[in-house]
Parts: C-alpha cells; sequence; structure tokens
C-alpha cells in the first residue's frame, strides 16, 4: 500500500512516496536474488550459513563444525614449490577450535623457502575463513582453510607469495581505482593404462566426448568438487592433446575459471589442481600439468584472462571496440614479457612447449584470435547480443543485458608457475603500462593481425623480440628488468636474488639445441619434472 508523505507545505509529496516504494520494491528484489544465490551456491558452508563466503567470520566456521560434527580442520598454504601443503588439527573441543581459528599455528620456513634462513625461520600461519570449505576426499568430516604467511613481529611475511600478490593488487587498486579480475585455463593430461576400445584421433581430442574421451567422468568430478570448495568454474572440455603409446594412453583437459579479483583467481586455482591430483590418485592413473609430455604433441599451459573493472563495469572495453586502457595493460605486460616468464615457465620443459607452430608464443608481440603471440584478444560478444534471438526465433522473452566479458588472455605461462607471483607480475606490468606516456604507440608497435609465421610476415617477425628460450635466460631477463618488480616494494630483493639463482642452477641454456632428436633425454627430462607445482 502507497504510503502517503507529507511535505513541508502539508501537502502529499507523491514522487516521494513513489520513490520509497520503488527503493523497498529494489531492496525486496535484491534480497531475494541474495537467497537465490545462496540456494544455488554449491558450497556447504555458504548454503549453511545462509552468507557469501566474503562474508565468514570465525564464530560462522565454529557454528558450522558444531553443527556439522566437523572432527578435523587442515590448513593450507602454498609454499616455493608451488604446491598445497597441509597441517592436520583433530577438534578436541569449542575452546581448542577457538584458538585454532584465532591464532594460527607456527611452522618451519626454513623448510618451506628457500631465502629464509635456519636461524630466524618460524612463521605464523593464520587462516582466511573465506576459503573455508569441506574436504571432499577426508575420511572423517573436515574443513579445510587457506593461510597466510605472518613474521616473528606479526605483520605480513614480505616474501610470501600471497602477500606478494595482495601488496601488488592493492597497489593497482589504490593508483587506478580499479580491480584487477583474472581466470585461468588449467590444462593438464591424464596419463592411463592404453585403452584401444574406441580410440581418439591423435592430436585431435578437442571438445572430444565420451566414448572417445575417456577421462571425462573424472573432470566431471573434479568440477563438482572445485564448485563445493568455492571455486568459481566456468567450463570443462577436453583438449587437443591425445595420443597414444605401446603401453599408455596421454589424454588432455582442461578447466576454465570465472573471472574473479586476482586474490581469489589463484586461490581457485590452487585448490583446483589439488583436487584434479587427488582425484587422479583416487583413479589411479597420473594427472600431469607439466608443460610438455613430449616432443611433437600439444603441451600444456596456463593461461590467465585478465581485465580491469570498476564500480561493477569492465573496463576493457570502450564504445564497443578494445580501450585504451586494455592497450596500455597489453604494452606493459608486452614491455616485461621476457621478466614474467621467472615466474610462470619456471622448469627446462618449459621452453621445449615455447616453439614454433605449436599455438605457444615465441615472439613478444599481441593480436586479435591470434593463438602464437604472448597476449590474444579472444571473443568478448561485442555487438553479439542477438545471437540468441536468432537460434531461438519462438522465444520471445527478453534478453538481459550483460556487462561485456571482453578479456586479453596471456598465453605464456604453464603448470610450472608459481600463480601468486605469476599474476602479481602481471598486475606489475599491467599498472607500469598504465603509467608510462608511450604505452598506446607500443601497443600499435607490437601488434600483429596475421599469422606471424606466414610468409608476408617474414620482415615483420625479424623485428620483433622472443621469448626467452631457457631458464637461464630467464634469469638473465628478470634480472635486467627487477627494479619494475622490486618498485613499491612488491617484490623483495631477496626474493628476486633467489628466484635467479635457481633458475640459472639449472644451466640449460641451449638446451632445446642440445637435446634435438635425442627422444630418451628428452623422455627422462619429462619424467623428472612430471609433478611439478
Amino acid at each position: 500500500m502507497l504510503k502517503n508523505h507529507v511535505n513541508k507545505h502539508g501537502k502529499q509529496d507523491i514522487s516521494k512516496s513513489i520513490h520509497l516504494l520503488a527503493l523497498a520494491k529494489f531492496k525486496k528484489n535484491m534480497g531475494q536474488m541474495k537467497d537465490f544465490e545462496i540456494l544455488m551456491n554449491p558450497n556447504d558452508l555458504v548454503r549453511f550459513l545462509k552468507k557469501p563466503a566474503s562474508e565468514f567470520t570465525k564464530n560462522d566456521i565454529i557454528l558450522f563444525c558444531e553443527e556439522n560434527e566437523i572432527e578435523m580442520v587442515n590448513f593450507r598454504y602454498v609454499a616455493e614449490d608451488g604446491k598445497l601443503k597441509t597441517l592436520n588439527f583433530v577438534i578436541s573441543s569449542k575452546e581448542h577450535l577457538d584458538s585454532i581459528l584465532s591464532a594460527g599455528e607456527r611452522v618451519d620456513g626454513s623448510s618451506l623457502f628457500s631465502f629464509i634462513e635456519a636461524g630466524s625461520s618460524d612463521l605464523y600461519v593464520i587462516p582466511r575463513y573465506r576459503t573455508a570449505f569441506v574436504n571432499p576426499f577426508s575420511e572423517v568430516p573436515a574443513i579445510d582453510i587457506l593461510c597466510s604467511f605472518y613474521d616473528s613481529t606479526g605483520k605480513p611475511l614480505e616474501s610470501a607469495p600471497e602477500n606478494v600478490l595482495r601488496k601488488a593488487h592493492d597497489l593497482f587498486k589504490s593508483g587506478t581505482r580499479m580491480t584487477f579480475k583474472a581466470l585461468a585455463e588449467l590444462e593438464y593430461y591424464v596419463i592411463s593404462e592404453r585403452d584401444d576400445f574406441y580410440p581418439g584421433v591423435e592430436q585431435k581430442g578437442y571438445h572430444a566426448s565420451e566414448p572417445f574421451a575417456k577421462w571425462e567422468n573424472l573432470r566431471k568430478e573434479a568440477l563438482i568438487y572445485i564448485a563445493r570448495a568455492g571455486g568459481k568454474v566456468k567450463y570443462g572440455h577436453s583438449e587437443v592433446g591425445c595420443f597414444m603409446t605401446d603401453k599408455h594412453l596421454y589424454e588432455q583437459h582442461e578447466i576454465e575459471f570465472l573471472p574473479m579479483p586476482a586474490e581469489e583467481a589463484v586461490e581457485q586455482l590452487i585448490v583446483a589442481k589439488w583436487i584434479v591430483r587427488m582425484l587422479g590418485y583416487q583413479y589411479g592413473v597420473d594427472v600431469s600439468f607439466a608443460p610438455k609430455i613430449t616432443i611433437g604433441k600439444a603441451g600444456s599451459g596456463l593461461h590467465f584472462h585478465i581485465m580491469a573493472e570498476k564500480n561493477g563495469k569492465n573496463m576493457m572495453v570502450e564504445n564497443g571496440k578494445l580501450s585504451d586502457i586494455a592497450k596500455k595493460m597489453v604494452a606493459g605486460i608486452l614491455d616485461s614479457a621476457d621478466a614474467i616468464t621467472a615466474f610462470g615457465n619456471t622448469i627446462p620443459t618449459s621452453y621445449l612447449r615455447l616453439v614454433p607452430h605449436q599455438e605457444a608464443p615465441t615472439y613478444i608481440c599481441w593480436g586479435e584470435r591470434n593463438r602464437s603471440v604472448v597476449i590474444r584478444v579472444p571473443l568478448g560478444w561485442i555487438g553479439a547480443e542477438q545471437m540468441v534471438h536468432h537460434a531461438n526465433p519462438c522465444d520471445s522473452s527478453q534478453t538481459k543485458v550483460m556487462e561485456s566479458r571482453q578479456t586479453v588472455e596471456y598465453r605464456v605461462a604453464d603448470g610450472s608457475a608459481d600463480p601468486y607471483l605469476t599474476v602479481a607480475a602481471l598486475i606489475v606490468a599491467s599498472l607500469d603500462g598504465l603509467r608510462r606516456h608511450d604505452a598506446l604507440e607500443l601497443a600499435e608497435k607490437l601488434y600483429v593481425d596475421v599469422n606471424i609465421f606466414s610468409p608476408e610476415f617474414k620482415d615483420r617477425l625479424a623485428t620483433l623480440k622472443q621469448l626467452p628460450a631457457s631458464c637461464y635466460e630467464s634469469a638473465e631477463a628478470l634480472g635486467a628488468k627487477r627494479a619494475k618488480f622490486e618498485r613499491d616494494g612488491i617484490y623483495p630483493k631477496g626474493m628476486i636474488d633467489s628466484k635467479i639463482a635457481k633458475l640459472k642452477a639449472f644451466n640449460d641454456k641451449g638446451l632445446s639445441e642440445k637435446l634435438y632428436g635425442n627422444n630418451a633425454e628428452i623422455a627422462k627430462l619429462v619424467a623428472q619434472y612430471l609433478h611439478i607445482a
């Protein structure tokens, strides 16, 4: 019922009444929308607590544990090797659980990070409540929570990967008033016993279905578990890589996520890798995120789509075209592309993937829908809003106008990457591009609109710089451009020193040429790094 409001002259203010009614209706609709989102959310804690994960508190988690008879809490954190670590707690009382969630626990930092000395190695791990999820593999009811590292003074550990990313994103937000969002494309191989029943076509596995794709069920199960753990999954499908040896089947798959703020994008990726590996372990098959399995077959990348968002608006598009903001970000990333490989391509086999004619980047350039460039501009539904009406002429319902989904895709990184440091590097480089006065000119100079390996492009190709061809060259590139990453205190000097030393220790300069044609040595190298990161 419309309640009358009286203005200062004693007359009914109908416009104010209408405004208040509209506001009440809006709040009701927003409440219903929030309830629907909670009801549809696959995360058990979200549905039970009836609030988004971003609002989780310590008391929320204690309540969930009490009401759902949770017996164990697992702290999870990522160290220098990129793998998820675990610290298990059996809950003995409510007070014990409160203590765990309030104070965290001590760990030996020197066993987790090579650049922390044993004499001062004690660190704290403190849980981030919004990351809590029910462990789908635990024999007893358990929740897992991702943690952050803190030093002996209670301050965030400067060199902790998750802190480097947080610092980079905070700087980006404060300097641009925009949020940096990212999504990953997680590619992996399932390696099983050879199966000649309904064989797939070699190197033609893209979007193959059962029975020709043998490990679709593992992928679908992974999608469900990742979503229940809080991951925002876009889709999953089989990928190009498919081949057999005398004894084994190698089948490539991909899981792609939805754009999330940088920290959350990395968190869901790390949990997803653990889930996929755990499922492989349960199924009795190897799952590998390694960049290269064998020469001549598709390698596995870890592509990152990125975008800048302001007040819910995608800033990568302006007037139906790629915006100047997007182009400046692209220019910044390209200018640092050789150095970023130090965080995203960290093992010798990384550079067996980055070779010509394999849909992997080798030259530092960018282009529309070109898969052999460092940064690709994929389709973004610009000007394509009416497709659904054409496909469904009998449906006269109004199509919701959606915000642009345009991203740009960084295609260099692979499964050996430290996702925290790689995304942080993309943020630092993007911010550098936004600050540069010549960024648009650089973007135009490095843009290509043809197949870069076509004969007519030969002269132009000779003018483009190439990505590093080894870990050693990657370390040299980082050394030359380290000031960009150390500026503003984002990457600590000791971390950069450690990264350079570790990459140079591989002593792999010219390794691709040395291994050419030596399949036995290549197989040994692949086996050495099969379960990297």
